[in-house]
């Protein structure tokens, strides 16, 4: 029993690593106190199967492997989880450059057709993109680097807000004021976080 909770916490750690979770964020996610998780990758116990069922969906493993050393299953799982992070970063990177072209075609057209030059065609490309990015990265990265999306979408969109409004001969600069309370405020949003609920067992060890 000793050597299976040892093999777990070092799956565990490894796994935690590489998915670039803290101790607390992986608690939160599965419901349980990070003193919990802590005493996992200590090797003093291993979690029920409800628990361990969990980990394997956000890890994208099985139970199996969590509780095994054998080193096939963690070089295999290695190399699977290497080519789908690159598949979804290529997605990603593809996405934002479609975002561009189409931006700047439309840039070229209203060029050549009406010899106008928009500019803020093409700036309106980056609020876009941001948001394409931050979509994809909720769903592949659980929202790991939401917060720098989240905050760099906000300062675009008051640019581009700012730039519209130029347009009209109106030089509103204060309106780029707006940055300083809006970043705190997603600042702030971002420090909200749910307080883990203590499963009844641990209740009965804290006590």
């Amino acid at each position: 029993m000793d050597e299976l909770k040892l093999i777990f916490a070092s799956n565990l750690i490894r796994l935690r690593t590489e998915a670039g979770l803290t101790q607390a964020e992986l608690a939160s996610m599965i419901n349980y106190s990070d003193k919990s998780v802590s005493k996992w990758e200590r090797g003093e116990a291993v979690p029920d199967a409800f628990v361990l069922k969990q980990m394997a969906q956000i890890f994208h493993t099985t139970v199996d492997a969590l509780l095994s050393s054998d080193t096939d299953w963690k070089s295999d799982n290695a190399d699977f989880s290497k080519k789908e992070e690159y598949s979804q970063l290529f997605i990603i990177l593809c996405a934002i450059v479609s975002i561009f072209t189409v931006c700047l075609l439309e840039f070229l057209l209203v060029w050549a057709i009406f010899h106008q030059f928009h500019w803020i065609v093409l700036y309106a490309a980056l609020p876009v993109s941001l948001t394409a990015l931050l979509v994809m990265n909720s769903v592949w990265y659980k929202g790991r680097y939401n917060f720098w999306i989240v905050s760099a979408l906000v300062l675009s969109l008051i640019l581009l807000s700012y730039l519209l409004i130029l347009r009209f001969k109106a030089n509103l600069w204060q309106l780029l004021l707006i940055m300083i309370p809006a970043e705190i405020i997603v600042w702030l949003a971002y420090r909200i976080k749910p307080k883990p609920k203590l499963k009844a067992a641990e209740n009965k060890e804290l006590s």
